[in-house]
């Protein structure tokens, strides 16, 4: 069972050094994440829909260690739950899933259950370094 935490523990956590695995898609992630976030796409936004990333395990695998700290979040919670939990049982030993993602969890009535990272007055950044992209992510991968 991967272990869940709030995104101020998140906060904490990358600032003793673990990495944040954002898994939104990557428009998603260019509108805005974390500081020093990697984004990695659990899904693709392909024709207005979300699509498996199929090369999703390769790419985390050939940038990250099975030992690397790592902190999972998408947009609300459900994606970087899955993503962590493929991650688990892939090998990976520091696996966290961060509740309510980048822009909060709802309840059923639309209200505020989890806040986000955002909403939680975190370090947002809209750009990233190339290293941190997917397509650079996906490259150094690919080229092992």
């Amino acid at each position: 069972m991967v272990k869940r935490v709030t995104p101020i523990e998140a906060d904490a956590l990358l600032k003793e050094g673990w990495t944040y695995l954002d898994v939104r898609s990557i428009p998603e992630f260019e509108g805005g994440h974390p500081a020093g976030a990697a984004n990695v796409p659990l899904l693709h936004l392909a024709g207005g829909r979300m699509a498996p990333n199929p090369s999703f395990q390769s790419v985390v695998e050939g940038n990250f260690a099975k030992d690397t700290k790592i902190v999972v979040g998408c947009k609300a919670g459900p994606r970087s739950a899955q993503a962590a939990a493929l991650l688990e049982a892939a090998g990976y030993t520091d696996i966290v899933d961060m509740r309510g993602g980048f822009h909060g969890e709802r309840d059923p009535f639309g209200r505020v259950a989890m806040a986000g990272w955002a909403e939680s007055g975190l370090p947002v950044e809209t750009s990233a370094p190339p290293e941190k992209t997917y397509a650079e992510l996906e490259k150094h991968a690919a080229n092992g």
